[in-house]
């Protein structure tokens, strides 16, 4: 392929107190560019073009104006174009813990949950930067955000787990471990729901000491159902594998938290049984009413003597039987 060559191209601008002063315009083969001066003078109207073997044309305006310094403000990207997730048995389980941490923290404004966020911790170095799929910090504004910069926030998370494989195996075990021990998160977990490494696939670690970033392993415990059992201290909660599958729950009421659309379809199945419930006495009241409606009709009298209750039944046996003529002696 042929490489253009960059070329430094001497232009002389022309009119005004300022004729004479030199424009070194960058030109290459082939392209088209703004002329940028490297020395001197700019003259923000000069275009160029330049075409392969053949001359330069240079068309330009006659005003040049001073070079004023430039700020340049660091940029720190807030995506690096990747998928959040490598594979769906990743993005189930992050989707679900977001959204069930989120919905139990909805009424705390000093809780922030994030997932997939750039968290940079170092200003002014954009390569400072880590992604944890699920992060939370107790005592931040919850509010959105592009990206976490710690040096703007009042904190770095407590709490963050990542959702691992074998492919993210030597940062989650290695670098991000480490990075996040020196940051002072509290709690690490990793989840393995493909069973690429961990063993067992659910595991946390709480943090020791920060002079030498040390974390611990965080015992588990087994449910009499046969389901491990990991206790978050910093979120309160306990996250068990029930059937292979990350779960979160709530240990004072042993409810299972859900995510805001698990809790819309229970709203919604609870709402269906509500409504069947009001139809079906609805349904039983009309009948009520029909045969309320309706005047009974009178039996004969021996369909009435079989209707009476026994008691009133043999009382009138009594009366009848009392009112026969004895048989002749």
């Amino acid at each position: 392929m042929h490489s253009p060559s960059l070329d430094l191209h001497p232009h002389v601008s022309g009119g005004g107190a300022d004729a004479g002063s030199l424009l070194y315009l960058h030109t290459a083969p082939g392209i088209h560019g703004r002329g940028r001066a490297l020395q001197g003078r700019v003259c923000y109207g000069c275009t160029v073009r330049i075409g392969v073997d053949i001359p330069v044309v240079l068309r330009y305006c006659s005003m040049t104006l001073p070079v004023t310094p430039s700020t340049t403000e660091i940029y720190y990207p807030d995506t690096d174009g990747l998928p959040v997730a490598e594979s769906d048995f990743q993005l189930g389980p992050l989707i679900y813990v977001i959204d069930a941490l989120r919905a139990y923290f909805q009424r705390r404004d000093d809780v922030y949950v994030a997932g997939d966020l750039f968290l940079y911790y170092e200003e002014g170095n954009p390569s400072a930067v880590v992604a944890p799929d699920v992060f939370v910090v107790l005592g931040a504004p919850n509010h959105l955000r592009s990206s976490y910069m710690l040096w703007r926030e009042p904190k770095a998370p407590d709490f963050v787990l990542e959702i691992t494989s074998q492919s993210t195996r030597t940062q989650d075990q290695g670098t991000k471990r480490e990075r996040y021990a020196a940051l002072g998160v509290q709690e690490y977990f990793q989840y393995d729901p493909t069973r690429d490494y961990l063993e067992p696939p659910l595991q946390g670690f709480y943090l020791v000491s920060l002079v030498d970033n040390t974390y611990q392993p965080i015992p588990g415990t087994t449910s009499p159902e046969g389901t491990l059992v990991l206790r978050s201290h910093v979120l309160g909660l306990e996250l068990r594998l029930e059937e292979e599958t990350l779960r979160l729950y709530d240990p004072i009421t042993g409810q299972r938290l859900l995510s805001y659309q698990e809790a819309e379809q229970a709203r919604q199945a609870a709402e269906e049984r509500a409504r069947a419930a009001e139809a079906r006495v609805a349904e039983l009241e009309a009948r009520l009413r029909a045969l309320q409606a309706t005047p009974p009709s009178t039996p004969p009298a021996d369909a009435q003597s079989k209707r009476l209750p026994g008691a009133e039944h043999g009382l009138l046996c009594s009366a009848r039987c009392s009112t026969r003529t004895p048989p002749a002696s």
